[in-house]
């Protein structure tokens, strides 16, 4: 018996130290991000995933949406947001890890028509002409970009009186097809949407000191169950790589 443990033990110690020294398994981080993010992060998920074992899959979708899967239960690792109060739903009811909520960006609102548009459109007043017969904007009653415009519409003393042309779409991508295949003269999209088609125009800009504070968090998720690989893809979405990732969209990077 003796001599059996002693040719065991060094036997059961290599094995160890073999496995020991293997990397460790690679893991599927899921992220359930706003639509108006798919560009910014499926590239930076690509960079990602050249300098580790991991790999990322990216769920789109409206914030409104997505977080309301989260709270039903769907599987996601990380939540980004395109609005503060979807991820402060989602905190309220536990369903994030609070210590790692961070506001990563910003974005502005921009009114957009077709290329070949030929309408007099220069600014929100315009869309009171009676040529333009509908705007588009995400679902002004759930999504953050729809949102977003009927608050800055609102302010502007515009909104009951533009209201009966609003078409709501899903998000803000969707928003952004719509004026694209010219079945609306206009539409509000943030600023990073319409700086990837070749298809519309911006008519107008809305100012940083008019149009409503726009921020991005994003946390992990709570029931996430690879929360390391999943804090390690939440912080490389703060480094100097992806900060510039975000920048060549469009997005205005928080501090």
């Amino acid at each position: 018996m003796r001599s059996l443990m002693g040719t065991a033990w060094p036997v059961a110690f290599a094995l160890f130290c073999f496995a020991w020294s293997l990397p460790a398994a690679a893991e599927e981080v899921l992220v359930s991000a706003a639509a108006s993010l798919t560009d910014a992060l499926k590239e930076i998920g690509g960079s990602y995933e050249t300098k580790t074992r991991n790999s990322v899959a990216l769920n789109f979708g409206s914030s409104a949406a997505l977080a309301r899967q989260i709270l039903e239960g769907a599987p996601a690792d990380i939540f980004f947001s395109a609005d503060a109060e979807k991820m402060d739903m989602l905190e309220k009811t536990g369903r994030i890890d609070s210590a790692t909520r961070r506001n990563f960006l910003s974005n502005r609102l921009v009114l957009i028509v077709a290329l070949d548009s030929r309408l007099p459109i220069r600014s929100p007043q315009d869309l009171l002409r009676p040529e333009v017969k509908r705007v588009v904007l995400a679902e002004p009653a759930a999504v953050p970009a729809g949102i977003y415009a009927k608050i800055y519409l609102q302010g502007e003393g515009l909104w009951q009186r533009v209201k009966d042309k609003i078409v709501p779409v899903l998000d803000a991508r969707a928003a952004l097809a719509a004026v694209e295949s010219g079945n609306v003269e206009a539409g509000f999209v943030y600023k990073t949407d319409a700086a990837i088609s070749k298809k519309v125009k911006v008519a107008y800009e809305v100012p940083i000191d008019k149009g409503p504070k726009i921020v991005y968090p994003a946390a992990l998720v709570k029931e996430s169950s690879k929360k390391t690989a999943a804090r390690e893809f939440l912080q490389f979405l703060s480094d100097p790589a992806a900060k510039r990732i975000y920048k060549k969209y469009g997005f205005i990077v928080l501090p």
